[in-house]
């Protein structure tokens, strides 16, 4: 067992025994589904959209060569810098290479997933920056020594409560319940963190090959500040948030906005082509994209399972999972949670290593019903536990397949041991949840069935009598 997979279950463990949290965070969930569904019902045809938005991804990623060449030809021919970085430690380096050679000393960043991914924050604290999540909740986050939970609500584990006691211990504030207020004491704080800051970070979540820009979805218009009030600005993309063309937005923005939030439309779309051009009258001085591989490549090598790399990062499979519900995002331990995290976090941190996460799944499906883009998500997750078991079959995983095979194309074992299996089940039922009962570990958490009194063959023959 990994130390991953060890952490995932005790963590995991410790939220589904916490039932004042897991009550907390399934009505906010609720909450989004009902909202979303509102939206939802405003298309002239929601299932129609999903197909086009599934086959204009799955075009730009069957195509990604062609389309990364045109969007960084457009960018660099405005005077963008494009860096192709190979791992994470490739992109840190190279923007902590960028902030040194500004000498730098205040760094402001919008949301960024991809930038939780190669833990670019933890490097430039201990390199003595200021960096600040400008992000309401991912400032929250911040300031509570926390990872993000969620990937479109980065603090919804925390109630006002909270968020007002975070305030107070980090920024000495009065304690408040009231949520315009707290809003307003973070905007006190980060509006002069605007105007102090000697770089700005931010994400993409779509690059544009057609006119060589990267578009920004938001809600607060803190990413517009992040990108346009620093001299410098620095966007990280993964190689797969490419699209064809400027129109293909007309579709992705609204349905990124409805299967994230449940809002229509974002309040803030923003269009980055470059850096301040002749003529214009604000805009950074520079600005650098970092294109981030990480594995993704390699994702993208395996025909069977590379549409995960549709994903837009809506968050929508997180909000529909009834483990993510259940055991919350910190539990899992990763940049990227829920049914999509379970998916491609093998596949961009080692499969052995994180298996455990395609087997905490229900299966139900509810994630691929949902997800705006078509992943087939719940047979993904199938194919990462077929895929470690090949990989690396555990000594009791073959003896007990091996015996299931064995047991199952032999009529007469079959039935040998459904007669063995009640006279089990009947000298077991006193030892239910004691020590000695070797399925107590099964028992803790689910009900197992009894074994029927008699068999379907056994019924049909007395039937038929």
């Amino acid at each position: 067992m990994s130390q991953y997979t060890s952490q995932f279950a005790q963590a995991a463990e410790a939220v589904t025994q916490n039932t004042d949290h897991r009550s907390f965070l399934q009505t906010a969930l609720r909450g989004y589904q009902k909202v979303r569904a509102n939206t939802q019902a405003r298309f002239t045809d929601w299932q129609t959209a999903r197909k086009v938005a599934a086959e204009v991804k799955w075009e730009a990623i069957e195509n990604l060569d062609t389309h990364l060449k045109n969007l960084t030809e457009r960018l660099e021919a405005r005077g963008t810098k494009v860096f192709w970085a190979t791992d994470g430690k490739e992109a840190r380096e190279y923007i902590l290479s960028v902030i040194q050679e500004h000498d730098a000393k205040s760094v402001v960043k919008s949301k960024t997933m991809t930038s939780e991914e190669i833990h670019l924050n933890d490097l430039l604290e201990k390199e003595g920056f200021d960096v600040v999540e400008s992000d309401l909740g991912e400032f929250i986050v911040q300031l509570n020594h926390e990872a993000p939970y969620h990937f479109v609500f980065p603090a919804m584990h925390l109630k006002r409560e909270e968020i007002s006691h975070i305030f107070h211990e980090a920024l000495g504030t009065d304690e408040t319940y009231d949520p315009e207020e707290l809003t307003q004491i973070a905007r006190r704080v980060l509006r002069q963190k605007y105007l102090d800051a000697d770089i700005g970070i931010s994400g993409a979540n779509f690059g544009i090959a057609e006119t060589g820009m990267i578009s920004i979805t938001e809600n607060e218009g803190n990413a517009r500040l992040t990108t346009s009030l620093p001299k410098v600005h620095i966007a990280l993309m993964g190689i797969e948030k490419v699209l064809p063309r400027l129109e293909d937005l007309s579709l992705f923005l609204p349905m990124l906005a409805t299967a994230g939030t449940g809002q229509a439309l974002t309040g803030y779309n923003s269009m980055i082509g470059g850096p301040r051009q002749e003529g214009e009258i604000d805009g950074p001085e520079e600005f650098h994209l970092v294109l981030l591989d990480n594995h993704r490549t390699r994702l993208l090598a395996d025909p069977e399972q590379r549409d995960a790399l549709r994903c837009i990062r809506c968050g929508a499979c997180l909000n529909v999972c009834p483990i993510f519900k259940n055991v919350g995002g910190h539990s899992y331990g990763t940049t990227y949670q829920g049914p999509i995290g379970s998916v491609i976090t093998p596949h961009l941190r080692g499969l052995q290593d994180w298996k455990h996460l395609s087997q905490a799944s229900s299966l139900c499906g509810a994630c691929t019903e949902t997800c705006p883009v078509k992943i087939d998500l719940h047979h993904h997750l199938l194919r990462n536990r077929r895929n470690a078991m090949n990989e690396k079959p555990k000594f009791t995983e073959r003896v007990m397949f091996g015996g299931f095979v064995s047991m199952m194309s032999r009529p007469w074992m079959y039935r040998s041991l459904t007669k063995t299996a009640r006279i089990f089940d009947r000298l077991m039922q006193p030892l239910q949840g004691s020590w000695l009962d070797p399925f107590r570990p099964w028992r803790k958490t689910r009900s197992l069935p009894p074994v029927a009194k008699e068999t379907f063959k056994d019924y049909w023959q007395n039937r038929q009598k």
